[in-house]
């Protein structure tokens, strides 16, 4: 092919060395460049394909998940500036501690205890601390958590919790139905006079008594 290639080039080169009129030379120009470039490719010599080479090595196992062992029993207090979290645990090294303190929660982790993970993790809590400054404290046959609070000032619990009494004050939503939620929740939590007062407010606003739900045991 490439023989036949050259040939041909050779013989355009001829008529365009006789040719004048100048839309003649341009289309014999073009064709020429055109074989020039095929018998270029075809004269070259293609690289040589160098196979991929196969591994042969192993794969490395995947890590199993660990299974932990939740700490939900443990003791607390506190002052002005931190929060202290007394954590009974016997055999616990530094090296295997991994945690992971946010501005309202706390991921602390335990491993290899005696053959056991262990884990220590409340998700919010009652207000902010400064995560730089918290650190873990271990002893023989206990764990010290301590937590500095963003601001000075007591905490009437270690985690939040929502207020079941606060009404849903919800814009969009039925002004009534805070209410009922409200009614619901002492009735749930209180005495069982404070059960027979809610229950005869439910009953005079169903049959139309009263229009306010909370008059019989305000």
């Amino acid at each position: 092919m490439a023989d036949e290639v050259a040939l041909d080039l050779e013989e355009l080169r001829h008529v365009q060395s006789i040719a004048k009129r100048p839309r003649v030379l341009s289309l014999i120009s073009s064709q020429i460049d055109n074989l020039d470039k095929i018998l270029k490719e075809a004269t070259s010599t293609p690289p040589s394909q160098i196979p991929t080479p196969i591994s042969t090595a192993p794969k490395a196992p995947l890590t199993p998940a660990l299974n932990y062992v939740t700490l939900g029993s443990f003791s607390w207090d506190q002052d002005d500036d931190k929060v202290k979290i007394y954590i009974f645990l016997e055999g616990v090294e530094q090296e295997k501690m991994e945690t992971e303190f946010k501005p309202i929660s706390l991921d602390v982790k335990f491993h290899d205890v005696q053959g056991k993970n262990y884990r220590c993790a409340i998700p919010k809590l009652n207000k902010e601390i400064v995560p730089e400054k918290c650190k873990v404290i271990i002893k023989p046959t206990r764990v010290t958590i301590i937590l500095f609070k963003a601001s000075k000032g007591n905490w009437l619990d270690l985690q939040f919790k929502e207020d079941k009494l606060k009404p849903n004050l919800d814009k969009d939503r039925d002004p009534m139905a805070g209410i009922m939620d409200l009614m619901k929740n002492m009735y749930d939590e209180g005495d069982e006079e404070m059960k027979r007062t809610i229950a005869k407010a439910w009953t005079d606003a169903r049959s139309g008594k009263t229009a306010d739900p909370l008059k019989g045991y305000r």
